[in-house]
């Protein structure tokens, strides 16, 4: 009797979805997602939320959450990135068209839920990160408020006296301006877009001319 003829199944490849390493790249992702959505929530209400804290929001365990960061800079540098990414996606669809005056209260009223939204996330991201990495998420969004100030330059509505870069800086300390009162509870949050912007109509105005009241 022939002897029983050996079957190849050691050189049949397994099928795709049992390859090894696939599933564990799976749950990666999903841990870094959760890492990250839990550290941005938890961070916007308070700065000094810790390592542990986060790893207990996102349901994974210290030694997970280190796996992917290996440092809280680390961490913050990541959330920073994707905080801002969704700012500039709430900011492109502001309408910034039409009166300069108009569009600029419009932008400050985003712009304000984006920095109240994410003042704790930005305060934790100063600790740890370099002030070039701070200066470099502020000048992506300042782009907007600078590009709508040289607009209303060269139609008149806004003064031309005084260097730009001054007035676009003169807009981000205003801001940071109220978040600071909003913290130390000497403005209330819904107050602050109509204040900020009512400032900056003021700063931006030509002497001698009328000051325009924000819409409400």
């Amino acid at each position: 009797m022939p002897p029983a003829t050996r079957t190849n199944e050691a050189a049949t490849p397994a099928p795709a979805h049992a390859q090894p390493g696939q599933p564990r790249r799976a749950d990666a992702k999903r841990n870094v997602a959760a890492i990250l959505a839990a550290a941005a929530e938890c961070l916007a209400s308070n700065p000094d939320t810790s390592m542990g804290e986060i790893a207990a929001a996102a349901g994974v365990g210290r030694m997970t959450l280190y796996g992917h960061f290996k440092t809280r800079a680390d961490l913050l540098e990541a959330v920073l990135t994707g905080v801002m990414a969704e700012a500039h996606d709430a900011l492109d669809s502001v309408d910034v068209s039409g009166d300069p005056r108009d569009a600029l209260a419009r932008l400050t009223a985003a712009s304000w839920l984006v920095v109240d939204r994410l003042r704790h996330v930005l305060e934790a991201a100063q600790r740890e990160l370099p002030a070039e990495r701070i200066h470099q998420a502020h000048d992506q969004v300042l782009d907007r408020v600078q590009t709508l100030i040289e607009r209303g330059r060269d139609t008149g509505a806004f003064r031309a006296d005084l260097p730009l870069p001054w007035l676009v800086s003169l807009a981000m300390n205003v801001m940071h301006a109220a978040a600071a009162e909003v913290s130390a509870g000497r403005l209330t949050s819904g107050q602050a877009p109509s204040v900020v912007a009512a400032t900056l109509l003021a700063a931006l105005t030509a002497p001698g001319d009328v000051v325009p009241s924000p819409p409400a």
